[in-house]
């Protein structure tokens, strides 16, 4: 690109250079042919003019009177009527340039100069044009050169930054050069490793969180395929088979949900549905590996609440918590329901130490994590509460209680008698 730049520009130069300088040089050569008959014209005049003065005081003339009056390389012929031809100077050879004058007294005056005076002084004359020419070439060649670097210069980063988004590298440079189209591309280029940028960092999230969110899901599959193995009763078998079933479902919930969030995170698919019977699975999910740990989980508060959100979103927060306190808690876990305002809340709480004062207000950033754990769990739990225009929250960091706040509707049938009365 360089290298045309400096072509191009020396071209127009040298084109620029050609037209004005031919017409400069031709109208040069005629002014100073013109101006150099001038003179020699203006010379016998001049001559003419000092003979009729002599004549008209009966002066004497001759070539010792007028040898002063011509110089250089001119040559002067007076002719004078009755008297002999006067000559001044050296006759030139060669072509010559030749004036005529005529006298109040008659005479005749021929002043001539050679024609290499005039071939000097157009050649000193194309001698300094050309000097100028050069100049002129030179100096386009150096604001070639520099209009050169300057383009190319901007270009080559340009190109290293797109190759640099091409090997995976999406920071913005924010470099910008002075060239309205160049800081176009250069807006173009940041703006796109952004995008890439945060195309990258949710593939990595989703990523992160399917490797999570599964993880469970398949622990409990394994955990019920190994009791169909281990036990020889039909009944059981069944009975396994059907829960193994339930929660292939659920796997399957869990990876939809995982894509469905990795598009657009406020996506939800809300609907009325029965928050005992989501907390019952849970219950049935998690009591095998709280029963190994030799532990318990219990539920307890209001039966019977609806609430409004995604049955599977609901099953994975509630999943997450009860894998945070089997992990990170202590003693029996617990999962309370009430109401408040318009809002169900499940609360989930164990009698572990609880979380340390200073994460308590950050536990829901991803990489937080008070043990060698991911950090993940809590904070996709959040996203997808709030996903559902619900919210998660800490109510009390020690003991732990969680709570999950989600919308409801008023129940279809009136309470029973063991029931709470319902707030609307």
């Amino acid at each position: 690109m360089r290298r045309r730049l400096i072509q191009s520009t020396l071209a127009v130069v040298l084109v620029v250079i050609a037209v004005f300088g031919v017409s400069l040089v031709i109208v040069e050569t005629r002014t100073i042919s013109n101006s150099a008959q001038e003179r020699v014209s203006s010379e016998a005049q001049r001559l003419a003019s000092i003979v009729d003065s002599r004549l008209i005081g009966a002066g004497p003339v001759s070539a010792e009177v007028l040898k002063g009056q011509v110089t250089g390389e001119r040559y002067a012929v007076i002719q004078i009527p009755g008297q002999s031809d006067i000559a001044l100077g050296s006759k030139p050879a060669g072509d010559v340039i030749r004036g005529r004058a005529t006298g109040e007294e008659g005479e005749r005056v021929v002043v001539e100069e050679p024609r290499s005076t005039v071939s000097r002084e157009v050649g000193r004359t194309l001698l300094i044009i050309g000097l100028v020419a050069l100049l002129a070439v030179v100096a386009a060649v150096l604001l070639a050169i520099r209009q050169a670097n300057r383009l190319a210069s901007p270009l080559t980063d340009l190109a290293e930054t797109a190759e640099r988004l091409g090997s995976g590298d999406p920071r913005p440079r924010h470099k910008r050069y002075g060239v309205p189209e160049l800081d176009r591309v250069a807006d173009v280029l940041d703006s796109s490793a952004e995008r890439i940028g945060r195309m990258l960092t949710a593939e990595r999230r989703l990523a992160a969180d399917a490797s999570h969110q599964l993880r469970t899901p398949l622990t409990a599959l394994s955990m019920r395929l190994e009791e169909i193995t281990l036990t020889d009763d039909p009944d059981t078998v069944k009975e396994e088979a059907n829960v193994a079933l339930t929660q292939v479902e659920r796997l399957t919930d869990v990876v939809e949900r995982l894509l469905t969030n990795s598009r657009d995170p406020r996506t939800g698919n809300a609907v009325s549905f029965d928050l005992d019977e989501v907390i019952q699975q849970q219950l049935a999910e998690w009591r095998p590996a709280y029963r190994q740990a030799g532990r318990a989980i219990v539920s307890s508060g209001k039966r019977h609440l609806q609430a409004v959100g995604t049955p599977g979103a609901v099953a994975q927060v509630l999943a997450a918590l009860i894998e945070n306190s089997l992990m990170h808690g202590g003693g029996t876990v617990a999962l309370r329901t009430r109401v408040t305002g318009n809002q169900a809340v499940v609360e989930v709480t164990d009698e572990g130490p609880g979380v340390p004062a200073d994460l308590g207000a950050r536990i829901f950033e991803r990489t937080i994590s008070g043990r060698n754990s991911t950090g993940i769990g809590l904070a996709v739990a959040r996203d997808l509460a709030e996903a559902d225009g619900g919210r998660l929250e800490m109510l009390q960091t020690q003991p732990p209680v969680f709570g999950l706040f989600l919308s409801r509707t008023p129940l279809k049938r009136p309470p029973t008698e063991d029931e709470e009365p319902m707030v609307r």
